[in-house]
C-alpha cells in the first residue's frame, strides 16, 4: 500500500494557530500541508489550535492535508486526536513525534481504527508519518517501521537530533549520515516508501537549502520538510525527475523489453551502461512516479 502512494515531494508545516498562514500555505503548491500542533504552538494555545486545525481540513478544497500531533509521551497526543475526528474525512497524514519505539504507532493507529468506527469511514484511510528525531528512535527504525501498516515512512527530525547528539547541522548533512542511511534502510526494509528528509533550518540560506536536499535525494529520501515558501521550489526541483533522468529511463525500458523479447537477460547500452534486471526495474519506477 505505502510503496504505491505517490511521493511526498514537498511537506511544508504551517502553525495550526494562525489562519492567515494556513490559508496562504495552502495555496503554494506542496505535496502536503502539514498542520502543526506540536512545537509550532505554545501550550496555552493548543486548544485553540485544535478548532482551528479541524476546521481548516475541512474547507481545505483539494490539498492534501496533514496533521502533526503532539507525542503520545506528553499527554496531549490523545485530545488531538479527539479533536480531529470531525475532520479525519480529509486528513491524508498524521505525523507521530519523537517516536522511539513501535508501541507509539501501534497506540495511535488503534485510536485512529477506533476513530474511524465511530465516524463511519472506512479504516485505514488516515496513514501515519513517524518523526525519527532521538538516538532512540533512530536505532528503533527497523521495528517502528514494522509496527503498523499505516505507518507510510519516516520524517527525519534533524533539530532534537543535533541537540541531543551535540552537534551542528550543515547543508551537506555528513553528522548525519549515518542515522539518515539507517531510516532510509529501515523504511525500504519493511516496504515502506523512501523517508523525508527533515528541513533545512537556514531559511535565508537558498543555496544551503539546495544543497541539503540534493544531499538528501541522494541518499534515498523521496522529499523534504520545508518551513518557508521560499524554500518550496529550491526543494521541488532536487527531487523532480529531470529531463536527462526521464530520456536514460525511456531507453533503458525500451531496450530491455527488446532484450527480454528476444530471450536476453541482460545488455549494454550505446555508451557502455550494463543493464540488468534490477537496472530496468529502476528505470521503469522512474517512469511511473513521472506519470504519478
Amino acid at each position: 500500500m505505502n510503496a504505491a502512494q505517490p511521493p511526498l515531494r514537498t511537506i511544508l508545516f504551517v502553525p495550526g494557530n494562525d489562519r492567515r498562514k494556513i490559508g496562504k500555505a495552502l495555496g503554494l503548491g506542496a505535496t502536503a500541508v502539514m498542520l502543526d500542533l506540536e512545537d509550532a504552538v505554545a501550550a496555552s494555545e493548543k486548544a485553540a489550535a485544535r478548532a482551528i486545525v479541524c476546521e481548516s481540513a475541512l474547507t481545505a478544497g483539494a490539498a492534501l492535508i496533514g496533521v502533526r500531533i503532539n507525542s503520545p509521551a506528553s499527554g496531549l497526543a490523545e485530545a488531538d486526536l479527539d479533536a480531529l475526528a470531525p475532520a479525519l474525512s480529509r486528513i491524508a497524514l498524521i505525523t507521530v513525534p519523537m517516536v522511539e519505539g513501535p508501541d507509539e504507532i501501534r497506540h495511535v493507529a488503534g485510536r485512529l481504527d477506533e476513530l474511524e468506527r465511530m465516524s463511519g469511514l472506512p479504516e485505514g484511510g488516515v496513514a501515519l508519518l513517524a518523526m525519527a528525531e532521538t538516538a532512540r528512535g533512530v536505532l528503533a527504525a527497523r521495528e517502528i517501521a514494522e509496527s503498523s501498516p499505516r505507518l507510510r515512512t519516516f520524517i527525519f527530525g534533524p533539530a532534537d537530533l543535533g541537540r541531543e547528539l551535540g552537534v551542528e547541522p550543515t547543508a551537506e548533512g555528513i553528522e548525519y549520515l549515518h542515522a539518515r542511511s539507517a531510516i532510509v534502510l529501515a523504511a525500504r526494509a519493511a516496504g515502506k516508501q523512501g523517508p523525508v528528509d527533515g528541513p533545512y533550518l537556514k531559511l535565508d540560506d537558498d543555496e544551503g537549502c539546495a544543497v541539503s536536499s540534493n544531499w538528501a535525494r541522494r541518499l534515498g529520501f523521496q522529499g523534504k520538510v520545508v518551513l518557508h515558501p521560499r524554500q518550496l521550489p529550491i526543494a521541488a526541483a532536487a527531487f523532480a525527475t529531470s529531463e536527462r533522468e526521464l530520456a536514460w529511463a525511456r531507453e533503458v525500458d525500451r531496450a530491455f523489453a527488446e532484450a527480454e523479447a528476444s530471450g536476453l537477460s541482460s545488455i549494454k547500452l550505446a555508451d557502455g551502461t550494463f543493464v540488468d534486471d534490477p537496472v530496468a526495474q529502476r528505470a521503469r519506477a522512474i517512469l511511473r512516479a513521472s506519470d504519478r
